[in-house]
């Protein structure tokens, strides 16, 4: 029973962070974390299924493995993250007091992005 819970709490945390890609104040990172703990803990299946996914599955078995982010995808991501919480708060918030916690949880998980390790060499060569 406590697995089928866990891995029901995965799935619904895979589709939150999957959510948190096109919605910006919704954390993509600690969701995918969050169900890969749930995974490990009731489905090898699951588990190797999200850190396999061809999608998001190479960035959170870097995370997970301590192996660090590669630099071209911190700046992306930080980017991204300002765009769209800007873009919020200048025509999608009226609220003040909205727009200044937007503003602090983007510079929060910008914090969190840079105090991640940088990954070295992560960009593929091209073959000649």
């Amino acid at each position: 029973m406590q697995k089928r819970l866990l891995a029901t709490a995965g799935t619904a945390c895979v589709g939150v962070g999957i959510a948190g890609i096109f919605i910006p104040i919704l954390p993509t990172t600690p969701f995918l974390l969050l169900a890969a703990y749930c995974y490990m803990r009731s489905s090898n299946r699951l588990y190797r299924w999200l850190l396999n996914n061809r999608f998001f599955g190479s960035y959170v078995k870097n995370y997970v493995e301590g192996r660090g982010m590669p630099l071209h995808l911190k700046i992306i991501t930080i980017a991204l993250l300002w765009i769209t919480i800007g873009l919020t708060t200048a025509f999608g918030v009226e609220n003040i007091a909205i727009r200044i916690v937007l503003i602090i949880i983007a510079a929060a998980v910008t914090t969190h992005i840079v105090m991640i390790k940088a990954k070295v060499g992560s960009r593929k060569k091209p073959r000649c």
